[in-house]
C-alpha cells in the first residue's frame, strides 16, 4: 500500500510539473498575442527554446531563402587576397534601381572561428527587397589568422565597398555596418574607427549581442576570445584592450542600435548594458532593446527576428534615409 501511495504521489507530482511546464511555455506566446508591439518573451532556458521549436510553438526563420526574381546578386567579388586566399563579398540590390540607395553591410558571427558570409541571407534578401543595397563579407577565421587578421579584413572590405559605390549603385554617404556576436564585434571596431577614426565615414552601426570589452574577467578566460587574440591575457593584456570596441568610443562615432537577449549565456548582457551607458555619457545617439528571456542566437527564431527587423527598419529610416 505504501508503495502504491508513493507511486501515486510521484505521478501527481510529475503531472503538476508537466502542467507548470506547459503553462510556462504558453506564457510567451500568450503575451505576444496580448501585447504585439512589446518585445517578444523567450523561455529563459535553451532547452525550453528547442522544445518550443520542436513542438511548433516557435518557428525558425528561413536561413536560406530563395533570391526572388526582382533582386539581382553579384557574388564572389574579391576585395582582397592574403597568402593566396581570396577574400570575397556579395552584393544584393533591386533590379532597375534608379536612385542610389543606402548600403547595409552584414558581418556574420561564429565566434571568429566559424560561419560564412551567406549566413545572413535572411537579412540580405529582405533588406534588398525593402529598397536597400546589401552586402556581406568574408574574413579570415581563427584557423587562418589570429587578431588582428579578421579586423583588418573587415576594414579592407569596407574600404572596397566605399570605393565601389558607383559600380553597384549605392550611396557611400549612407553606409551602415550590422553584425551578430563576433560579427557585431567586428562591425563596431570598423564603425568606431579601429586604429584610424578617419578611415571610414560609417553612418550607423547595429550591434546584435556583440562583445564590447574584452578585458572583463569573463572575457579574459572565455576560450573563443583567447583563441581569437592568440595569447593568454596574462601575457598580452594590451591586445585584449586593443581588440575591444570600448577602446574606440568617442562622441564622434556613429549612432548605434543595440539588440540583446537577457538570457544570453555566451555574451553577458552586461556587455550591452555598459555600452549603452558609455554611449549615453558621450552623447552618442543610440537605441537599446533588451529581448526578455532570449538566449544567444535569438534571431534564428521568427518572433525575435521580426521584432528586431522592425527596430532596425526604424533605425535605418532615421539615420540613413
Amino acid at each position: 500500500m505504501m508503495v502504491k501511495k508513493a507511486v501515486k504521489r510521484i505521478g501527481k507530482g510529475l503531472l503538476v510539473m508537466l502542467a507548470l511546464l506547459v503553462v510556462w511555455m504558453l506564457i510567451p506566446r500568450l503575451a505576444g498575442f496580448l501585447f504585439p508591439e512589446k518585445a517578444p518573451i523567450g523561455y529563459h532556458f535553451e532547452t525550453l527554446d528547442y522544445l518550443a521549436i520542436g513542438v511548433g510553438l516557435e518557428k525558425l526563420v528561413d536561413l536560406k531563402p530563395e533570391v526572388p526574381d526582382g533582386i539581382e546578386s553579384f557574388k564572389d567579388i574579391e576585395y582582397k587576397a592574403v597568402n593566396g586566399k581570396s577574400l570575397q563579398l556579395d552584393v544584393y540590390k533591386q533590379k532597375g534601381l534608379t536612385e542610389k540607395a543606402p548600403l547595409l553591410v552584414f558581418i556574420h558571427g561564429g565566434g571568429w572561428r566559424s560561419g560564412k558570409r551567406q549566413d545572413y541571407l535572411v537579412y540580405l534578401v529582405y533588406y534588398a527587397q525593402k529598397g536597400y543595397v546589401t552586402a556581406t563579407v568574408s574574413y579570415r577565421l581563427k584557423k587562418e589568422g589570429i587578431y588582428p587578421a579578421a579586423v583588418e579584413d573587415v576594414m579592407d572590405a569596407v574600404d572596397f565597398l566605399f570605393r565601389n559605390g558607383e559600380t553597384f549603385g549605392y550611396d557611400t554617404s549612407r553606409v551602415a555596418l550590422i553584425g551578430g556576436s563576433a560579427g557585431a564585434h567586428l562591425a563596431m571596431l570598423a564603425g568606431y574607427g579601429w586604429e584610424n577614426p578617419q578611415r571610414h565615414k560609417v553612418k550607423a552601426v547595429v550591434d546584435i549581442y556583440g562583445p564590447v570589452d574584452m578585458t572583463t574577467p569573463y572575457a579574459q578566460t572565455q576560450f573563443m576570445v583567447t583563441d581569437f587574440i592568440g595569447h593568454p591575457y596574462t601575457e598580452k593584456p594590451e591586445l585584449y584592450w586593443d581588440a575591444s570596441p570600448a577602446k574606440y568610443l568617442s562622441k564622434d562615432i556613429p549612432p548605434t542600435l543595440i539588440l540583446q537577449g537577457t538570457s544570453d549565456n555566451l555574451l553577458p548582457p552586461s556587455q550591452s548594458d555598459t555600452l549603452k551607458l558609455r554611449l549615453d555619457r558621450l552623447g552618442v545617439p543610440n537605441e537599446y532593446h533588451r529581448l526578455p528571456l532570449w538566449p544567444h542566437g535569438m534571431d534564428m527564431a521568427e518572433r525575435p527576428n521580426v521584432y528586431m527587423q522592425k527596430k532596425m527598419d526604424a533605425f535605418f529610416e532615421k539615420y540613413l534615409r
